[in-house]
């Protein structure tokens, strides 16, 4: 018994059997979707070569003083950043999207460090004593810091972890004890974008909203200017965007609102999805004997959609079994945040838990048919190394903080 205390005392054992559980899964559904499709057969070994390496950066980190990750925070966002300009200039495209940078038969995703490393920068600002978020100043230098990378990200473009970055940055300022006032600055734009996108009547139903709300916050005339200044901007900016966006992206937005409008296009994922997920009934079909899966009705079920998978060879039973592990992943990492005694780590884990927890939202979510495809990997499940390397090392700098004591 007391071997198991020690260890218990160093080692979050249930946090990190949480994700090794959701890692087999995943190698499970990504060797099932891939076994018959020829040009893809090799990524159950590329994840494998990827897991050993994530691994060893999992333990590599657990070990590193705690201290190493505030002198990295900001030379690590500076190279992200770098990275995400040198993706637009060399990067492969694949799916539309320039957004990998190509190592021989791997290649790497900065988009992925950009989020791991905007936490780390997020944290060093906002652990500052003197930080408050009352002050409109603090407010925006913490939403340039948190959303800087965005801009670049369109570009390739990635509307998905554009949406991302958005939710963690948001969480993080909601943790840090951002006041009624500055969660309406920051959500405002938001219900702007959203009402901009469904139309014009709704763009102006939204900024009516937005307008009374200025007056029940009684905030001076340049506050109030500023804030409604900014709202106005954020819907002809996203009414541009949406412009600029590819016709297949166009219709994936139109497919989300009735997927039925384009079952054979836009809609056809989302509808295939569905059918793989409902087929799998209460135990599932049996691991490798997925119709849907294994005659290939839903294109890259290995990535994005890797929970159809799941979903109809494990059935009911399984997909409960997976959403479980997120949950005990997730309070895991809150616990831990909860009682820090460093502001920096308490931040930084929360700024970890959103990753995971807006990841395992939208994945979900677009595959049962409640949100729009937009392309988000489920963590440590679906395919892809740049997604399980960044991954694992946020869950190692999450055991290091256990470890060290700082709770």
């Amino acid at each position: 018994m007391r071997i198991d205390y020690k260890l218990n005392d160093k080692f979050d054992l249930s946090l990190f059997s949480a994700a090794l559980i959701l890692i087999v899964m995943g190698l499970m559904g990504i060797y099932s979707s891939t076994q018959n499709t020829p040009h893809v057969m090799l990524n159950f070994e590329k994840q494998l070569f990827s897991l050993g390496v994530g691994m060893a950066g999992l333990i590599i980190i657990y070990f590193l003083p705690l201290n190493f990750f505030k002198v990295i925070s900001l030379p690590t966002y500076a190279v992200s950043i770098f990275l995400l300009v040198v993706v637009l200039l060399i990067g492969k495209t694949v799916g539309g999207a320039k957004s990998w940078i190509g190592l021989g038969i791997f290649s790497f995703q900065p988009v992925e460090l950009a989020k791991f490393a905007s936490v780390l920068a997020l944290a060093h600002y906002l652990s500052k004593p003197n930080i408050n978020l009352d002050n409109l100043k603090d407010i925006f230098i913490t939403l340039a810091i948190g959303l800087g990378p965005v801009p670049l990200i369109l570009l390739e473009p990635d509307m998905g972890s554009s949406f991302v970055f958005f939710g963690f940055v948001l969480i993080i300022l909601f943790w840090r004890g951002l006041s009624v006032f500055g969660i309406y600055v920051v959500i405002s734009p938001v219900i702007i974008a959203i009402s901009s996108l469904l139309g014009t009547w709704y763009f102006v139903g939204g900024a009516i909203i937005v307008l009374a709300l200025l007056f029940y916050f009684k905030k001076d005339l340049f506050t109030s200017g500023a804030i409604m200044g900014l709202n106005l901007s954020t819907g002809f900016f996203v009414d541009y965007l949406y412009n600029f966006l590819s016709p297949h992206q166009q219709k994936r937005i139109a497919s989300f609102i009735d997927p039925m409008s384009d079952p054979l296009g836009a809609g056809y994922n989302s509808i295939q999805a569905q059918v793989a997920i409902g087929s799998g009934g209460l135990f599932g079909k049996g691991f490798l004997n997925g119709n849907q899966t294994q005659l290939q009705y839903i294109p890259e079920q290995w990535t994005d959609f890797i929970f159809c998978v799941i979903g109809e060879e494990f059935g009911f039973i399984g997909s409960v079994l997976l959403v479980f592990l997120f949950i005990v992943l997730f309070t895991r990492i809150l616990k831990t945040a909860v009682v820090a005694k460093d502001d920096f780590f308490g931040i930084v884990l929360v700024g970890i838990f959103s990753i995971y927890f807006i990841h395992f939202i939208i994945n979900i979510g677009m595959t049962i048919g409640i949100l729009p495809i937009i392309g988000i990997p489920l963590p440590f499940v679906s395919y892809g190394g740049s997604s399980l390397l960044i991954n694992l090392a946020m869950l190692g700098l999450v055991l290091n903080v256990y470890k060290s004591r700082i709770i």
